[in-house]
């Protein structure tokens, strides 16, 4: 045994009698320091939302949130526009990132660097852009009427598909950037070897590819499906005040109405629903790939 092997070998049994000798006892100990920080930063404001929601031992907010039909109409719109985001972003993604697993080293760094562009701009910035180009007098109704397309502009903003369009474009990367993860992870010589047994491209894709790529799918759905259930800056821009969505509606309670039981109680339905959301996706993604 040469010195050097000799003196990693020396130096790895102390470190595998250590941990050899570790009990869950210490293990949780360990991770003590990173739940009291958990704790403070998140549980515990949390938990304050969740006393004030009920303040005076009151489930009115919450009555009043799920009873009320116009705020079931715009928890209703909230999940239907989140949904159909999640959708979109899934249907536009999955064949961009299969482009950039499969094309060439240097046209895939340049794909990543397009995807993750609109990180670099804020969110603000990019909303009014779409503004810009989508409004009554914005560039594309101008190059339509120009062109003798149209005789009226076309309402592009101020309603639903203004702010799922919006949503799309803030969300989309952070579906393509999980799948894309997912899909450099397929070892290639499985499909290969189903290749040479005979099957076919979609017999290969279905079976083999689609599958392993699963988990991709379910983090990009989880993420973007949450993220767009939070989302408040582009319904306010873009919905024009016509489009309300749950966020939307607890920064009036908040501001305007000052009502923050009913406001708390909103974010904990927010809360609920994420939780849910990511469960389900992560139970369904995991059935699939069992």
């Amino acid at each position: 045994m040469t010195s050097t092997a000799f003196t990693s070998a020396a130096a790895e049994r102390p470190f595998g009698r250590m941990m050899a000798s570790a009990t869950p006892g210490r293990s949780l100990l360990l991770l003590l320091p990173a739940f009291l920080v958990l704790g403070v930063i998140l549980f515990m404001p949390l938990l304050d939302l969740a006393a004030l929601s009920i303040d005076g031992g009151s489930f009115g907010p919450y009555v009043k949130a799920l009873g009320d039909p116009l705020y079931v109409r715009v928890i209703g719109q909230t999940f239907q526009i989140a949904l159909i985001s999640t959708g979109i972003c899934l249907i536009l993604a999955y064949p961009l990132a299969y482009f950039m697993a499969t094309t060439s080293p240097r046209l895939r760094i340049l794909c990543l660097l397009l995807v993750a562009l609109p990180f670099w701009t804020s969110v603000l910035v990019r909303t009014y852009a779409w503004m810009v180009l989508l409004g009554r007098n914005g560039i594309i109704n101008r190059l339509l009427i120009d062109n003798g397309f149209i005789a009226e502009p076309l309402p592009l903003i101020y309603n639903k598909a203004g702010v799922i369009l919006g949503t799309v474009y803030y969300l989309l990367p952070f579906m393509v950037l999980p799948i894309f993860a997912a899909m450099m992870r397929v070892d290639r010589q499985l499909l290969l070897a189903a290749e040479g047994l005979g099957a076919s491209a979609v017999r290969r894709f279905f079976s083999i590819f689609l599958p392993l790529t699963l988990g991709g799918i379910g983090a990009g759905a989880a993420l973007v499906f949450i993220l767009a259930l939070s989302a408040f800056i582009t319904p306010a821009l873009l919905g024009g005040g016509r489009v309300i969505m749950i966020t939307n509606l607890i920064y009036t309670q908040v501001s305007q109405v000052l009502d923050w039981p009913f406001a708390a109680a909103l974010s904990v339905l927010i809360l609920v629903a994420t939780i849910v959301a990511y469960s389900c996706i992560g139970l369904l993604t995991r059935r699939r790939w069992n």
